[in-house]
Order: structure tokens, then sequence, then C-alpha cells
């Protein structure tokens, strides 16, 4: 038994293809991980990566703790079943069964106990004296899992295995793989593009598009809280309706209006995580809801729509339509006005019928139209606080604290600006305090709901905390951004600084063996990094690596002020930025501006950075990709 972990890894051909792009997950030991997504999405490829059947470009796959990025298929402990089953023709199914086995020198009697086992597990005792052609889909697929399973693997892969088979064949295999997962109590990771499959038989679902990961999560956190629209789209069936329409708040209540001029109204409660900027009534955003979670009536209450057709499946009814009255210049694929929707007990709708449709205020979806991410995040990215210049100090959230020195420099006097405040950037301290209305468990963190007049202000907090308490807090000035007339005049401080730099390595002779040793360089700093980290930019770039530019991601607290006499990267000092709570120095280091965290008595005008090779990472310039 195993857990697994891929970290960064990326999949290009040698045509510049990206198949797979940053792929990063921790699977725990005896998890039901699916792989799901449309053809091309690289599903089947990292699964193939996992198999050792696919060589990996870039980033770290553990089994266990064995690294195995160079470990032949073999020597894995893993097992893979095939959407072709894959089966000798001309063996019986014992002894398809038990050839594995027996390229491992297994003795026969262990090999006879091993299979005979399997077959029991599968019911496919009575087949062993039959050869595939005289077997069902269906038979020939436990088959394929029974070779599989005599071989004990830490990790059972499977890719699309029931793709090949009828639809009531495949719920029935569906059931019995995932009961073969909970009797066998081993790690499975399994391909499938469909949507069923990955939503009735995964612990936990990787949807894919296009080579990127776009959610990881469990089946009914993708149904219930998608990233995007696409997971939106994707995770259902029928797919989900959307819509662009403009949000405008009323108090305590947020009205949707459509293209066809149709409202409906929803508690600010349920979207308060919603940001002010889509609330205005000005701004077009993507409204998404579930056929299922639609109801119709015929009083006039939500969006009108034509009926133009109805499936009746017994107890349930799909109806589909056009938003509006009308059917002029109508087609199928007029996304934003076609609507779906899936009721039960209701045989009175028929076709060509003006009805109305009314979504169920607590399972409303918004997403933005441009970027298509949920407006809705389990934890909002940001906070905007407006906020009055004092003469020196800043009144928000009914105090006035002072105004730190780096917003001064860029406000300018200006009497009114605003803060985009991340609720990580809130912390314990003694400068505000609000009460705390409901706090939320999101992914093993506490989301505290502050209240702030009539909206939120969302923070994170530890344990302790309760509803109802008064939650005294500070705000950690350097990780928030401050906006003046609508633009942002000072960002935040970034965790890393990236500066450009080459590769290069020596070779010397040690105790008479031939040594190579690997360094990067950045500016006039040349730092020896690990022969493992050297050995792997080789391979991905070959020897071209010491003729490329790469980038050097380094975490900031990292970064050492080092005296003349040390080895380090030369930087010019032109300024400060003074937090109150924190200061940096700006200096200008191998042609690049950056920031690095200093004292108050700190006031050099030359300086020689340092960090060490551990802290740094290394991305390709050319391909969009992590190295290491």
């Amino acid at each position: 038994m195993a857990n697994l972990k891929l970290s960064h890894i990326y999949k290009v051909y040698d045509n510049g293809h990206k198949a797979v792009n940053d792929f990063s997950i921790d699977i725990a030991d005896q998890e039901f991980i699916v792989f799901v997504g449309p053809s091309g999405c690289g599903k089947s490829t990292t699964l193939r990566m996992i198999a050792g059947l696919e060589t990996i470009t870039a980033g770290d796959l553990f089994i266990g703790d064995t690294l195995v990025n160079d470990m032949e298929p073999k020597d894995r402990d893993i097992a893979m079943v095939f959407q072709s089953y894959a089966l000798y023709p001309h063996m019986t199914v014992y002894e398809n069964m038990a050839f594995g086995l027996r390229n491992r020198k297994m003795p026969e009697e262990e090999i006879k106990q091993r299979v005979l086992k399997a077959a029991k597990m599968l019911d496919i005792e009575e087949y062993l004296d039959r050869q595939p052609k005289a077997m069902s889909g269906g038979q020939r697929q436990r088959v394929a899992l029974g070779r599989a399973l005599v071989r004990d693997p830490k990790v059972f892969l499977l890719d699309e295995p029931l793709s090949n088979l009828d639809a009531k064949l495949r719920s029935a295999m569906r059931t019995e793989i995932t009961a073969l997962h909970k009797s066998l109590k081993t790690t499975f990771i399994y391909v499938t593009h469909d949507q069923v499959e990955a939503m009735t038989m995964g612990t936990r679902i990787v949807v894919m598009k296009l080579g990127y990961v776009q959610q990881i999560d469990t089946p009914m956190n993708l149904y219930n809280e998608p990233y995007n629209k696409f997971v939106a789209g994707f995770i259902g069936s029928p797919q989900m309706n959307f819509f662009d329409v403009t949000l405008k708040r009323n108090g305590d209540t947020v009205t949707i209006k459509f293209a066809t001029g149709d409202e409906v109204t929803v508690p600010y409660e349920k979207v308060c995580k919603i940001h002010e900027e889509y609330l205005k009534g000005d701004k077009t955003v993507t409204f998404g809801i579930r056929p299922e979670h639609i109801s119709v009536n015929k009083e006039g209450r939500g969006m009108r729509l034509i009926v133009t057709n109805v499936e009746r499946l017994g107890n349930e009814t799909i109806v589909y339509g056009k938003l509006g009255d009308h059917l002029e210049e109508f087609t199928l694929k007029d996304e934003g006005k076609n609507i779906i929707i899936k009721v039960v007990d209701r045989d009175d709708i028929e076709v060509d019928e003006v009805i109305w449709a009314e979504p169920n205020p607590e399972k409303v979806h918004f997403f933005d139209a441009e970027t298509e991410i949920t407006l809705m995040n389990k934890i909002p990215t940001v906070n905007t606080v407006h906020c009055r210049n004092k003469g020196g100090k800043m009144a928000l959230l009914h105090k006035e604290v002072a105004m730190p020195e780096a917003f001064g420099d860029v406000l300018k006097g200006a009497d009114e600006f605003a803060l985009g405040i991340p609720p990580y950037a809130i912390v314990e301290g003694k400068d505000f305090e609000l009460k705390v209305s409901r706090i939320e468990k999101v992914d093993n963190q506490n989301l505290a709901y502050l209240e702030n007049d009539d909206s939120y202000l969302f923070a994170l907090v530890d344990d302790k905390v309760r509803e109802g308490d008064m939650y005294h807090f500070a705000i950690a000035n350097q990780k928030v951004n401050v906006i003046k007339d609508g633009a942002e005049v000072l960002k935040a401080v970034k965790a890393e600084e990236v500066l450009p730099g080459t590769f290069s390595k020596t070779e010397v002779k040690e105790n008479g063996d031939r040594v190579l040793h690997f360094f990067y360089n950045i500016g006039e700093y040349t730092i020896e990094t690990a022969p493992e980290n050297g050995y792997k930019i080789n391979s991905i770039d070959g020897n071209n690596c010491y003729k490329y530019t790469y980038n050097y991601a380094i975490d900031r607290e990292k970064i050492r002020v080092v005296s003349e006499n040390e080895p380090g990267l030369p930087a010019v000092v032109n300024g400060y930025l003074n937090y109150g709570n924190i200061r940096f120095a700006k200096v200008e280091a191998a042609g690049v501006p950056m920031l690095i965290h200093v004292d108050d008595k700190f006031d050099k005008k030359n300086v020689r950075l340092a960090f060490d090779s551990k802290d740094i990472g290394v991305y390709s310039t050319r391909i969009d990709m992590k190295l290491c």
C-alpha cells in the first residue's frame, strides 16, 4: 500500500506541445482518485507518467517515499488496467492472469493460490479454462482486473477500463470496481471522460482541461462549489445553465437581471462573498443554475421561457426552452438563451407553452464573464475597505490608526482611498475590533464573517475564536493593495523575488573520479546547487541549458545582507518602503528592482545579497515551466 506525490509534473513533447502543465497532488494511501476531462486534456498522459510508460519532462513523482522518475515500470510496484483489455487471445483466462507472475519466477503453487483468490473475488472462477474470445466484454474486463489484482501492487492504475462496455455493463462494473477498492484497501487512480463514473466512484476527482488541472476536490464539492465555469458545466447532467446577467444589491437582497429584462432576487446573505464591484448593476457576470435547481410555474415568477421540447422520463421530466416568449432567430447553439430544467412529477408542460422558471436561491452560481472563475470563492480573495485620510491618520473600520509612510507616499494627500485586504492579511492585534457573525470551516481553515456595517470583512482566524466574539485585529500593511481613484497605486509585497540568470557546470577530478559541479549564475553572484538539480536541468534542456537564460525565484525571507568580503549579489539601495509594522529597502540587483526586508536602523547605499540554492526555484523562460 502506498501514498503518491506528484510535484510540479510537466509533459512537453519534442514539438513543444505541453500535454500536462504543473500537475501537483498528494494522494493518500487507499484513496480512489479519478482523473476526468474531455479528450486531449492530459489525464491519460498523467496516468502513463505514473506508470512509467511516458517520461516526465519536469517535476518529481514519489510512490511512498521513493522518487521513481527514472525507475522502470516493472520496478514501481503498480498494476495497470487498459481500455482495450490487452489479453493474450491464445491463452486461457488462468494463463492470462498467471503470465506476469510466471515472468517473475514465482513458485507455481503461489501463482495458483493468487489466481484462484482473484478469480473468486471477481466471480470468474468458472471461466478460468476459457479463452478471451469465448467471453463477453464485461467478463474480459474482469480478467484484465484479475491480472492486475494477482500482482498485489501498491497502486492500481485504470485507464478508461469501461469505455468499451454498454451502459448496463458499465453501471454494473462501476459498482464492482468500487467494491473491489474497498475490499483491497489500496490506492486506485482511475481515468475517465465520463463524469458519471467520476462522481460515483472517486473519493476525490481531478478535473483537467488542455493539460491544466482545473480543480481537485470531492465529488459533492465539485458539484456544489465549482471553481470555474468549465468545472460547473462539465460536472452534472444535464449540464448547468449559463446566462449573462447584471447584479444589483438593494439592502438585504440582490436583483439578478437577465437580457430579456426579467428579474429574480436572492438574499444578500447567499451571495455576500461576491465582491462589491459586481453588485452595482453595471457589470455583466455569468449566472449559473443547474437544471434540477429550477422550479417552474405559470404565475409569472422568475424568467419567462417558451418550451421547445419536453422529455418525459417517468417521474422526471426534462424541459427544454428559450428565454423570452417567442422563437425568432432561435438556434440550438444560442448560449445564454437556451435553458434546460429537470422537474419531478410534472406532466402538465407542453411544447410552445410559455412558462416561468424560478431558480432556487440556495443553489445559484456566479462567474466572472472574462476569467470564468467563480465569484463566490470558498475563501474570498480580497476585502475592499474604504478609507479616509485624516491628516496623517487613516480612518477605516470605525477607527483611526496611523497612516503607514509607504501609503502616504503614494496617496499624496488624497482624501479618500481604499485598501484591498486579503483575509490572510488580517492578524491578531489591537487596532480594530468587529463582531464575529459566524465562522465557516473551509479546507481546514476557519473563515470568520466580521460584521462591518451592512457587509462583512472576511478573516482567517484560529480555533479559539467563537461566533459572537468581538475579534481584535490589525492589518499586515505590506500584504494589502492601496487603491486611489480606482487604480492600484501600491501593490502588496510578493513573497518571492524573481531574478534572471544562467546555469553552468565545472568538471573536476576528485580522488581520481570525474565529478561535476553545477552553478546558478545571477549577475556577478555564483551559487553552487545540489547535483540532483544540475542533472535535472540538464536532462530537461540538454546541453543547451548552458546557453539559456532562466528565472530564479527566491523566497524573500531567505535573502540575507552579507559583508563586502562574502560572496553575494551586488545591489544599490534606492529608497525605502516603511509599512510601520515592517520595513523594506528598495534595491536594484542584476538590473532588476526588488525589495529586501531590513530593520529600522538600516541605512546603507550599497549592499551584497546572499541566498542558498535550496531556497531558489528554477523556471524555464522558453516554456512556462518549473524545472526544480
